[in-house]
């Protein structure tokens, strides 16, 4: 599960019981910090924290403010500065020299565009959304602090900022979200005055489809599951003991190599990875994967045995494109050394990560460029009268 999950189902319970919860939102950052734009803590009343927002310097003094300057239910934003002196006198000691603004909202079931609940939407409905959220504001701009826009998959728009100029701004900017799935922090020069904006990509979870049962699938589906992937288990020898070894997946498909295409869907976001360990069953799923539109296919085994395999679709008279093949990752995962299930499991769920964000998985000391994407591109953006 991974922290947003965490929170959306921590949010629920808490709402049960009827606990006072709030949000706290990383919005932008400048420098080197811990967490991003984006990271999340849910906050309940009681003290009880879901997600972090800093390595543990910043949680208790965001719950402070939720305590003490939050009485009138209106979001703030705080700011912490670590590249000023006063960081030695406040002790935060974030470990980074960076600028953090945090964004703190306290939920309300009913709200207006409600963006809990447009995330937990399209975690249920395993579709992308954009979220764009007015963190700051000068002059005189038609919006408040904490205002929204949403952007659906189909389109549709829901917001509740009342200014003409920045709709139109932000509608153009969460649509190029969409399009290129990356996250930003913008500021829009109005013709009155001036609003920055964090637009979010909500990712639903990531969806791996597993091959095969064996011991060493186990690790591959733990590890998946600690980062909140939806696990698809297929067995192609329909073992009903399947299910029990399984219970971190969230489906098992017991099948039959013969069959096994009408029962299994992917997508362009899934992942796979074909560990059955039999020679027959791997050819007929490569046979399915290879012209479906997977983002990734991992193929455990020796480099020889995965050619072979190609080699005996050619055979048969099935011919795959450069495009195919170049998502074609076999042996499956990244040089780490490993040689035990999850040791390999590791370096399988490393590899798919590296391709889901297209690095490279080499070591981050040889890295010439920022290690995470960099928000302040997207400022001083101008919008025309």
């Amino acid at each position: 599960m991974n922290e947003l999950q965490a929170i959306l189902e921590g949010l629920e319970s808490s709402q049960k019981i009827g606990e006072i919860t709030f949000l706290a939102t990383v919005v932008k950052t400048q420098g080197s910090t811990y967490r991003r734009p984006g990271a999340k803590m849910l906050i309940t009343n009681t003290g009880q924290m879901i997600g972090t927002i800093s390595a543990g310097c910043l949680e208790n003094d965001v719950f402070e403010h939720t305590q003490q300057r939050m009485s009138d239910g209106k979001p703030i934003v705080v700011t912490y500065d670590n590249t000023a002196s006063e960081d030695i006198l406040w002790g935060f000691g974030l470990g980074c020299n960076g600028i953090v603004q945090v964004l703190i909202e306290r939920l309300e079931r009913e709200s207006t565009p409600n963006a809990i609940a447009f995330t937990q939407e399209c975690f249920n409905k395993k579709h992308l959304g954009i979220i764009a959220t007015v963190f700051a504001f000068e002059g005189r701009v038609d919006v408040k602090l904490g205002s929204r826009l949403l952007l659906y998959p189909n389109g549709k728009i829901i917001t509740d900022i009342k200014d003409s100029n920045l709709i139109q701004s932000l509608i153009a900017d969460t649509q190029a979200a969409f399009a290129n799935q990356k996250s930003s922090v913008n500021n829009y020069q109005l013709p009155l005055g001036s609003a920055e904006v964090f637009i979010e990509v909500i990712q639903p979870p990531t969806p791996l489809v597993i091959f095969g049962a064996g011991y060493d699938a186990v690790p591959v589906a733990q590890f998946a599951q600690a980062l909140g992937w939806d696990v698809t288990v297929v067995d192609c020898r329909a073992n009903q003991a399947t299910r029990a070894r399984f219970p971190m997946a969230c489906d098992v498909i017991l099948s039959r190599r013969e069959i096994v295409h009408e029962q299994v869907f992917t997508d362009a976001h899934t992942v796979a990875v074909v560990m059955t360990h039999n020679y027959l069953d791997d050819l007929e799923i490569l046979k399915m994967l290879l012209p479906s539109p997977a983002r990734y296919i991992g193929v455990l085994g020796p480099k020889a045995r995965t050619e072979r395999l190609l080699e005996d679709l050619r055979l048969q008279g099935i011919v795959y494109t450069i495009e195919q093949l170049k998502r074609l990752h076999g042996p499956v995962g990244i040089d780490i050394g490993a040689d035990t299930p999850e040791g390999i499991a590791i370096a399988i769920i490393a590899e798919i990560q590296a391709v889901l964000t297209n690095r490279s998985g080499n070591f981050l000391r040889n890295r010439n460029q920022p290690i995470h994407q960099c928000y302040e591109s997207n400022l001083n953006l101008l919008v025309s009268t």
